[in-house]
């Protein structure tokens, strides 16, 4: 498996910013989802991402000491 390691500690500083224009729609239902959880918009989109990154079998979790 090739997946990048990444720490859940990752630091605010160590995250890139990008500009990111979702259909209206997309967003509201995107914000329900976010509250339905207790995470923001962004935390969110994260966690989506991270989830697909480690299906796809992209994404190596830090092993837990």
């Amino acid at each position: 498996n090739t997946g990048t390691l990444i720490s859940k500690s990752t630091a605010l500083s160590d995250k890139k910013s990008f500009v990111l224009r979702l259909d209206a729609q997309i967003y509201k239902l995107l914000e329900k989802w976010a509250a339905d959880e207790f995470r923001s918009v962004n935390g969110q989109l994260e966690w989506i991402i991270q989830q697909q990154l480690k299906e796809a079998g992209r994404l190596k979790q830090e092993k837990k000491r």
